[in-house]
This record gives structure tokens, C-alpha cells and sequence, in this order.
């Protein structure tokens, strides 16, 4: 009988204990104006209303802000009868549960308005505008009621340091794209990125002090437009580095199907030499094409440069062996057998020509005599 006695004491216990912890207000709408974010100094205006029915009378509503200069102006209403009080300072302000515990049928409800300023800060941080809460018999505060409301305080000087900090990073990353476009590297994707980026910072730079979070956030997406532009400058430059490392493959290729062509050379014992270094560069650029697709651009790059190397050697070598090889070959005009009677033919034939023209000459000289 007294165990059961003393479990029901306990059980009333906690209940009770449970009554007082649980909120005994609810709050419909807090309007705070302006919205948004805050510059120090600026004016604002929490209007709220609580539902205070069923309040107890052992405990305290309060009321907190860390605006500066806060001024509370409340009305109890009680059944549709308002009762204005006072206003009042501090940036706390307690209404006792003397002035809210009326019967469980009543109706109590608290209007308040607070009026202050954004508290001044050294970095950009939230701040409590209202916070709403009960307050035990205690004197500690019931977390489970807590109603709270905060903005953001900026410290302005943290956005144009932001922003002439993005247009650095733009500035120096505009050359980097004008350094490849020298260099006959593809720029397309690039610059596109660039202007993603340059048309956030403008948009930050626009936006009113009372977008802070959106102009930061403006701010973010123009250095992840500046970062994929570097990336995509940089697999351009991979792929133009890779272009390169073919034009010697292409090359030796060309005097190696001169070998093939030749039957004289087609069997060169250099050849497979030759040939042993062209397919070396050129798995040199197979593994350079992979390390692009796994976006490894700088190790991309390098195999390019060794294929280069690689492939320049084979072309090189398939000269100096082709002019080996030519130098060799001796170019001659056949030699025609000519009989030996030929020349006496000759000679008779000359012979008779002489002795034409001798009598030839004696008759025009003596026509002339005559004549």
C-alpha cells in the first residue's frame, strides 16, 4: 500500500515537472524590418504578437535583442481588452507571470514592438534581433519555449575586400588565357568561364548592403567559374601538347613507308630500330590521352613531351639512314659500243667535204676574174 502510495507521489512528481517544462505560449508571426541583412546603425522594427493563455503565474515571459539602444513598447490583452503599458529600455525586458496567469478560459495575449539599432561588429556575424522565452520559477530559462530570430551584421569592409580579392583572381586568370592564346592553345571553354565569373563579381559589386549572404554567395560561384576555367585551361593546353607530339610520329611515318616502298630498303637493318622508337612515342601519347580523360593535365603534358622527344629521335634517325642510304646509289650514263670502222667512214666523208668546197671556191674566183 505505501509502495503504491509512494509511485504516485512520483509519477505526479514528474508530470508536474513536465507541465512547467512545456511552453505555455506560442507566438503566431514576427515581422522584422528590414529584412535580410544588416549594416551597422541601421534602424529596425520586430513587431510580434504572444499567445499567452493557460500561462503560469510561477513563472516569467522575457524578452531579449542585442540590438543597441533597444526600446520595448508592449499591450496585454486580456479578452479583447488591451491594456497598454509603459515603455521601457534595456535589452531585456520581463513581463512576471503576476501579470499573465489569469483563469484557463481567459484569453491573454501579448503585442509588442521593439525598435533599435544593427549592433556595431568587427567581423561579419548573426545576431540575436528577438529572442522569446520562459523563464521557470527558478529563474532558468525553459529552452524547450525558445523563440528566436537572427540577421546577419556585416562588417561591409569584408565584402569590398571580397570582391577586390575576386578581381585579382579574375585578372590573373585573364592571364593565363591570354598567355595560351599565344601559344595557339584553345581558349573557347575558357573564356566562358571567364565571363561567368566577371558577370558574378559585377553582380556582387550591385548588390545592397542588405544582400550580404547573396553577394557572398555571388562571390563564391565567380571563383568556382575562375577554378573550372583554369581546369579547362589546362586540359587545352594538355591536348595542344598532345597535338604536337604527333606532327614527328606523322613525320617518320612518311620516310618509313619510303623504306617499305623500296626493295632496296625495305629490309634495312636500322629500320626496326627506327620503327621501335616511333611505337614507344606513341604509347607515350596513349597514356597522355588517358591521364586527360582522369583529368591529370600537368602529368598529361609531360608524357606528351617524352612522346615528342620519343617520336622527333625516330624521325631524325629515318633521315640520317634515308641520305645514308642515298649517298650510296651512283648515277651514270650507259655506255654505248661504238665499231671501230666508223671512224674511217668518218674521216673519208670529211675528206670529200674539203675538196667539194676547195673546187667550189676555184670556180667563183675565176668567175670573178672574168666578171
Amino acid at each position: 500500500m505505501m509502495k503504491g502510495f509512494k509511485t504516485c507521489i512520483i509519477v505526479t512528481a514528474i508530470l508536474l515537472f513536465c507541465i512547467s517544462a512545456a511552453s505555455a505560449f506560442s507566438v503566431a508571426s514576427i515581422s522584422i524590418d528590414p529584412s535580410g541583412s544588416l549594416i551597422p546603425g541601421t534602424p529596425v522594427t520586430v513587431s510580434y504578437k504572444v499567445d499567452a493563455s493557460g500561462f503560469s503565474s510561477a513563472d516569467d515571459l522575457q524578452f531579449f535583442t542585442e540590438l543597441e539602444s533597444p526600446k520595448w513598447t508592449y499591450t496585454i490583452i486580456v479578452n479583447g481588452i488591451e491594456n497598454l503599458r509603459p515603455s521601457m529600455g534595456g535589452k531585456t525586458l520581463t513581463i512576471t507571470g503576476f501579470e499573465l496567469g489569469y483563469k484557463t478560459a481567459d484569453e491573454v495575449s501579448v503585442r509588442a514592438t521593439l525598435e533599435g539599432k544593427a549592433p556595431s561588429v568587427t567581423s561579419t556575424a548573426d545576431k540575436t534581433i528577438i529572442r522569446i522565452q520562459e523563464m521557470g520559477s527558478n529563474g532558468a530559462a525553459i529552452t524547450s519555449s525558445k523563440v528566436e530570430r537572427t540577421a546577419k551584421v556585416i562588417n561591409t569592409g569584408e565584402v569590398t575586400s571580397a570582391i577586390a580579392a575576386r578581381d585579382t583572381d579574375l585578372q590573373t586568370y585573364r592571364t593565363h588565357i591570354d598567355e595560351k592564346a599565344v601559344l595557339g592553345i584553345d581558349i573557347s571553354a575558357a573564356d566562358v568561364k571567364y565571363n561567368e565569373a566577371k558577370q558574378k563579381i559585377d553582380s556582387a559589386r550591385a548588390r545592397p548592403s542588405n544582400q550580404y549572404t547573396e553577394a557572398l554567395a555571388d562571390l563564391t560561384a565567380a571563383q568556382t567559374s575562375i577554378n573550372d576555367g583554369e581546369k579547362a585551361l589546362d586540359k587545352a593546353w594538355a591536348e595542344n601538347e598532345v597535338a604536337a607530339a604527333h606532327l614527328p610520329i606523322n613525320n617518320v611515318d612518311k620516310v618509313i613507308a619510303w623504306f617499305k616502298g623500296n626493295k632496296t630498303t625495305a629490309e634495312d637493318s636500322q629500320l626496326s630500330a627506327i620503327v621501335s622508337k616511333r611505337e614507344v612515342a606513341v604509347g607515350y601519347i596513349s597514356t597522355a590521352n588517358d591521364q586527360i580523360a582522369s583529368g591529370e593535365y600537368s602529368q598529361a603534358r609531360s608524357k606528351a613531351q617524352e612522346a615528342f622527344t620519343k617520336g622527333n629521335e625516330s624521325y631524325t634517325d629515318a633521315l640520317a639512314r634515308q641520305k645514308q642510304l642515298m649517298s650510296g646509289w651512283s648515277f651514270s650514263l650507259p655506255q654505248i659500243p661504238i665499231p671501230g670502222g666508223i671512224f674511217i667512214v668518218i674521216g673519208v666523208i670529211v675528206v670529200i667535204l674539203v675538196a667539194v668546197g676547195f673546187v667550189i671556191y676555184r670556180k667563183r674566183s675565176r668567175w670573178d676574174e672574168l666578171g
